[in-house]
């Protein structure tokens, strides 16, 4: 019994050491006129709630750290807006060596200003588990290079949930042209992202990875599920013409090399000078929806390297020009590119790929397929008539490997076989709006 008694008093030390860090865990209010001074306080587990009003000299989250179990949120008040108004000085919102930090429910104002409404610095060492929910970024289309969301640091496990993204010249726009600020093992989702210049969402390849203390050393997956992106006629053309997504590859050796992006439930709405996906690397692409009416849905191409591990499948694509277009891999390919059970109505539906089980046909025959595939946004739909879309078989069973991939684009688990991105008839026509969070979430 006496040799356990220093055993027992130190577990007692470090539960009241807990019990003390729990304690000063604080909901701290904040005005436009103290809320500088306070950010410099915030410890783990503080919330910093900012009173509406409107706040016009930035917010540094520059040295804040807090912890898995208690991170640093900062968040708006009540129901009235906090609006951050940017200045030509500076990033409105910039994060420097900053880790466990939330960003909720705020209103980001550009006002025209030459500045990036949330940006992680390129002088950071680091930026990681920020969390980024609920904003609205709005008025970041000065220029094409201006952007809502950006990463310039090695940048890991952020969650990019929920927000509205309208009118920016580049809506996200995650590493560096370089390829030495990897964005690694994120989850964007439920995002709208909408009226950009350039791209709506970019993430960049990526070179050999820096060591750094935390960082994912083994196999990660970056999600991009359930957003909306529409371009419009304000889209940049000719040399600045962008896709609405690009996403590159990822390291050619070492950790990170066998990571994959996962792409589903997205809705692609217009481009009127470029294709609305565009990938490479490895990457899986399925259960989205794509229209197109001015030019190409996917292409699958080399762009900083080449296309190497390749799913792409359970889609619904219409397009004036490519439906679906693959071409460039190794040779000989690492493994085959697979071209499964999509719909495609375009002008060339289909090319490159080991192709199974598609339905193509003319963009002017869809409505023999689809419900409502000419109707404006608010009234279109592009699930299947009765019967339309069905696929001889049994159904992909090599798609189990891939998240959520057992469910369609309303997140409902599949039925028989079938073809394009919806198992059954649609939820709700399709509207410029978010996909709605899940009832669980």
């Amino acid at each position: 019994m006496l040799q356990l008694r220093p055993s027992l008093e130190l577990l007692a030390a470090l539960l009241a050491l807990g019990c003390g860090q729990l304690a000063t865990a604080a909901a701290i209010g904040a005005t436009p006129a103290d809320y500088r001074d306070k950010l410099k306080l915030l410890q783990p587990g503080d919330e910093l709630l900012l009173a509406p009003g409107t706040y016009t000299e930035g917010l540094p989250l520059h040295h804040l750290q807090g912890t898995a179990q208690q991170p640093i949120v900062i968040r708006a008040a009540g129901n009235q807006p906090a609006r951050l108004l940017a200045s030509a000085r500076r990033n409105t919102v910039s994060i420097v060596d900053s880790a466990y930090l939330q960003l909720r429910d705020l209103l980001l104002d550009g006002n025209g200003q030459p500045a990036d409404a949330v940006r992680a610095e390129g002088y950071a060492r680091f930026a990681h588990h920020i969390t980024l929910e609920n904003l609205i970024i709005v008025n970041h289309g000065r220029g094409q290079a201006f952007v809502g969301i950006s990463t310039k640091c090695p940048a890991w496990n952020w969650v990019i949930r929920g927000n509205r993204i309208v009118g920016a010249g580049t809506g996200m726009y995650l590493g560096n042209s370089d390829g030495r600020a990897p964005f690694i093992a994120g989850l964007i989702e439920h995002n709208l992202i909408a009226g950009s210049i350039g791209y709506n969402l970019q993430i960049k390849h990526q070179a050999p990875r820096p060591e750094l203390p935390g960082m994912p050393q083994g196999v990660s997956r970056t999600l991009i599920r359930h957003n909306v992106l529409i371009k419009d006629r304000n889209s940049s053309g000719g040399a600045d013409a962008r896709p609405s997504m690009l996403v590159g590859h990822w390291p050619l050796q070492g950790p990170g090399q066998e990571d994959r992006y996962e792409i589903y439930g997205n809705f692609f709405y217009q481009n009127p000078a470029e294709a609305l996906f565009q990938g490479e690397g490895n990457l899986a692409f399925y259960n989205n929806l794509l229209v197109n009416d001015q030019g190409d849905g996917v292409h699958i191409q080399p762009h900083n390297d080449v296309p190497r591990r390749i799913a792409v499948f359970h889609n619904t694509v219409l397009a004036r020009g490519n439906g679906i277009r693959v071409h460039g891999g190794l040779v000989p390919p690492e493994q085959p590119f697979r071209i499964a059970a999509n719909a495609v109505f375009a002008g060339q539906p289909l090319s490159g790929g080991e192709q199974e089980q598609n339905l193509t046909a003319a963009r002017s025959e869809a409505s023999v397929y689809l419900t409502a595939p000419d109707a404006p946004l608010g009234r279109l739909r592009l699930d299947p008539l009765p019967g339309r879309l069905l696929a001889p078989g049994t159904g992909l069973e090599w798609i189990d490997e891939f998240g959520d991939a057992e469910r369609d684009y309303d997140g409902r688990r599949l039925g028989p076989a079938y073809r394009g991105a919806y198992a059954k008839t649609a939820l709700e026509p399709l509207r410029p709006g978010r996909k709605p969070l899940p009832r669980n979430h």
